[in-house]
């Protein structure tokens, strides 16, 4: 089931989200008809058009889910990550990565396809990851306001760490030689380098 499945869904419209999300992740979504979405999720074609509006509007919502689910998870690891700088970019980054790591195939869309949305479903995502960026931006400026990271340049290191993390998704494999509580550890630690912590493997 995709992770842009939510309780609330009812079980056809569940079924045609964890299938789009595969086959777009696949073909891309240009590459993907709404033929090939219905046969992945074992449904007639004309039941997609019961749910969602259009293919658009499927790749529109598995996009802005993933966002939410994004920024409510950050957002919730740094209010339980202390007052310490270092914590509390670690807690962040943990999240972001993680995410990476649990839904490779909707992180991969979410990079990939953003071009594919209309200009008013892409500015609401845009939007959200403005939010996403502005909370790492928040956490290095103060860390170098407090003396605990060194960086000259807080917001580019910040961007820096978060296209890092969000790069994950193209590559990470569940079978491959790290694995996901590894790949996530090493970020941290990477990201507390990119912006100028001394201790950051102590």
């Amino acid at each position: 089931m995709s992770s842009a499945v939510r309780e609330s869904d009812d079980p056809a419209a569940a079924e045609l989200i964890t299938a789009a999300v595969a086959t777009m992740a696949t073909k891309g979504y240009h590459g993907t008809s709404v033929r090939d979405i219905a046969a992945a999720a074992g449904l007639a074609v004309g039941s997609l058009y019961n749910h969602f509006g259009s293919k658009h509007d499927l790749l529109a919502l598995i996009l802005d889910r993933g966002m939410d689910t994004l920024v409510t998870g950050t957002e919730a690891a740094l209010l339980n990550a202390g007052s310490d700088p270092a914590d509390r970019l670690r807690a962040i980054v943990g999240v972001h990565v993680g995410r990476h790591t649990r839904s490779p195939r909707e992180s991969l869309l979410g990079n990939s396809e953003l071009r594919s949305l209309d200009p008013a479903a892409r500015a609401v995502v845009v939007t959200k990851r403005d939010v996403q960026q502005r909370i790492f931006d928040r956490v290095v400026v103060d860390g170098v306001d407090r003396g605990v990271f060194t960086t000259p340049t807080p917001v580019d290191a910040a961007r820096f760490v978060v296209t890092a993390c969000t790069a994950v998704a193209t590559w990470y494999r569940p079978d491959g030689v790290l694995t996901a509580e590894e790949i996530v550890s090493r970020y941290q630690d990477v990201a507390l380098d990119a912006v100028g912590y001394r201790g950051a493997h102590g």
